[in-house]
């Protein structure tokens, strides 16, 4: 029998027993069997605010897009403006369909003469399947044998840098090829919890000796899921399959900024009408932020209600915020809803909760950009 949490037919990552070794709590997600926790959520959380955490997100799809005309090929996917990418520079940026709504976000890279991609793990298999269907031009390598380690926190690049000086020089959403712990990497100074922090893709063979080096340093602990989650809730990053879906598009999302100036003008990637429009006047839903009065979180599929109790917008995220110490969500609700200050009310469970729409990231990123101090 599985232990609890876990299907039978989950996938395991290369560090699982390692994973088990160092106490961690494993759960299924995404195919995968994965640890949520390690010592608690609470704790993992404020370790990665205050000084450096290693997560263990080998379940994200890593592929290699190459081929002739491989720019341009993607360019037809994609609202970025890959033309003018740099070597090394990372872009965030988001696989469409034909109606403008979101296949999944992903990050990209240009590295010579191909493009380095991290998908999403839930949606993996489709994207591979949607790439060869939509470019079959392009030679597609799924690095099924890479690990993909995130060493994240105001820590992170002190405890990286002595493994691997180079990396200092690396800014926000930079990247390079280095070694560590005696293995060929690619690190990249990015994350998903708003921190500082790097990614780090290496061979799976190589994947504990790498953890162990780093786990070396006191600065360092292992998180789960869990505190993954608080740190990107907090950050007021969307989590696909829960706040960005195929039907919603990147206007509607707040993530107009992946769409580069050029492609605005130009166009030539799927549902060009439909996001132009919205860029034009403006989408109907927008997803905000969320601050609840009182202790009790809100979870996603909590209904956002009008004064007559009727259903206008629905809650995609929320939990407790132990940076904050109060509950957050993000939501997404008419237009006419979504300034900064507009008093909503919630409704879980045939409760109500007094709530406001905020600015987001409800915790500032601390990402390190050249020429910043922080």
């Amino acid at each position: 029998m599985p232990e609890t949490g876990l299907s039978e037919g989950d996938k395991l990552l290369p560090l699982d027993g390692w994973h088990r070794a160092h106490g961690g709590r494993m759960v299924s997600f995404a195919g995968y069997a994965m640890p949520v926790q390690y010592e608690g959520i609470l704790a993992e959380h404020r370790w990665t605010r205050s000084a450096a955490s290693l997560f263990d997100v080998s379940h994200m799809g890593q592929l290699i897009l190459a081929g002739r005309d491989v720019t341009r090929a993607l360019e037809s996917l994609v609202p970025s403006d890959l033309r003018g990418l740099g070597e090394g520079k990372l872009a965030y940026s988001l696989l469409l369909n034909d109606e403008g709504g979101i296949i999944d976000d992903l990050i990209l890279t240009r590295r010579g003469d191909h493009f380095y991609l991290v998908v999403n793990g839930a949606t993996k298999a489709g994207d591979l399947d949607h790439l060869q269907h939509r470019l079959p031009m392009v030679v597609i390598d799924h690095m099924k044998e890479q690990a993909l380690l995130a060493l994240q926190g105001p820590r992170a690049a002190a405890v990286l840098s002595a493994l691997v000086p180079d990396v200092a020089a690396l800014g926000f959403m930079h990247g390079g090829a280095f070694r560590i712990g005696g293995t060929q990497a690619w690190i990249s100074r990015s994350g998903y919890t708003g921190e500082d922090g790097f990614e780090i893709s290496v061979p799976g063979a190589m994947a504990q000796e790498v953890a162990e080096l780093l786990l070396s340093n006191p600065d360092v602990r292992p998180a789960g899921l869990g505190a993954r989650d608080s740190l990107r809730l907090e950050a007021g990053l969307p989590l696909y399959g829960h706040d960005l879906d195929a039907q919603t598009s990147p206007i509607e999302a707040g993530l107009g900024f992946a769409i580069s100036p050029r492609r605005r003008d130009e166009g030539g990637f799927p549902g060009f009408d439909r996001i132009r429009k919205e860029l034009d006047l403006g989408p109907l839903v927008r997803r905000v932020g969320v601050a609840v009065d009182g202790r009790q979180p809100v979870r996603e599929h909590a209904l956002v209600v009008d004064r007559q109790g009727e259903e206008i917008g629905r809650v995609t995220s929320g939990g407790f915020s132990p940076s904050l110490e109060a509950p957050i969500a993000m939501a997404y609700v008419p237009a006419a809803f979504a300034a900064a200050g507009t008093p909503l009310q919630l409704s879980q469970r045939g409760k109500l909760f007094d709530a406001r729409v905020v600015p987001m990231p409800f915790v500032p990123h601390r990402y390190h950009r050249k020429g910043t101090s922080r």
